[in-house]
């Protein structure tokens, strides 16, 4: 046992529908995955190679907990996506063999400081802190792949006070489940433990506080928040 000189940190892990919870290592996330959202960010759908962005771990949400309005912004966004949790890693794995190496889905929310992103972007600076902040990515209830399949084709959709934001279907994607573990596994070697967002549908907008945030994967499952 290693003689740590501070308290190590705690392993963050999202709770699973049915019992037990899945330790997170990393969470991934895909820019850009659905075409209308890459045409109201202001670029080419066109099938470019995925890009990908990190939060950390602990910068995930859980049990419905309420989201505090952060600091330091004033264009706080939601995105809805799913979310792909890894349970066996690899490097360079086939396509064909990509959904052997999923344990499981959730749905979350890429929350986005986006005035933050935008003037990085403006100044071709990272754009960490318009993404990777505290409390930035609400997750739901992990549900097991043995139990609901690897889902290509559904509703995802985000409410706001009761109403539909943003609506779409998960065969939209650009990229696919698959295609994106494919892909990302090339740029990295993943591991047990890993998250996935894959990408937002278009209508991103933003809240404010007090607004609850209701979203919805078909056959996945639901994420929640109130802005506070």
């Amino acid at each position: 046992m290693a003689d740590f000189v501070i308290p190590p940190p705690a392993i963050t892990a999202v709770p699973v529908a049915g019992g037990g919870v899945f330790p997170v290592r990393r969470v991934f996330c895909v820019g850009r995955n659905y075409a209308e959202h890459s045409r109201e960010m202001g670029s080419d759908p066109d099938r470019e190679p995925p890009f990908f962005f990190m939060k950390p771990a602990d910068a995930l949400l859980l049990n419905d907990a309420d989201m505090p309005y952060p600091p330091k912004s004033t264009q706080l966004h939601h995105e809805m996506e799913l979310v792909v949790a890894i349970g066996e890693g690899g490097a360079n794995i086939a396509e064909a063999d990509a959904l052997a190496h999923v344990w499981g889905y959730a749905a979350g929310l890429d929350m986005t400081r986006r005035d933050l992103q935008n003037a990085a972007k403006k100044e071709g600076k990272p754009w960490d802190m318009g993404k990777g902040f505290d409390h930035s990515a609400p997750i739901g209830l992990m549900v097991p792949a043995s139990k609901v399949g690897h889902p290509a084709s559904g509703l995802i959709e985000l409410k706001v006070n009761g109403r539909v934001r943003q609506t779409s279907d998960l065969s939209k994607m650009i990229w696919n489940v698959a295609e994106t573990i494919a892909y990302l596994s090339g740029l990295v070697k993943l591991a047990a433990g890993d998250l996935i967002y894959t990408g937002t549908p278009e209508n991103v907008a933003g809240v404010e506080r007090g607004d609850l945030l209701e979203g919805v994967v078909e056959g996945v499952g639901t994420v929640r928040t109130r802005i506070v």
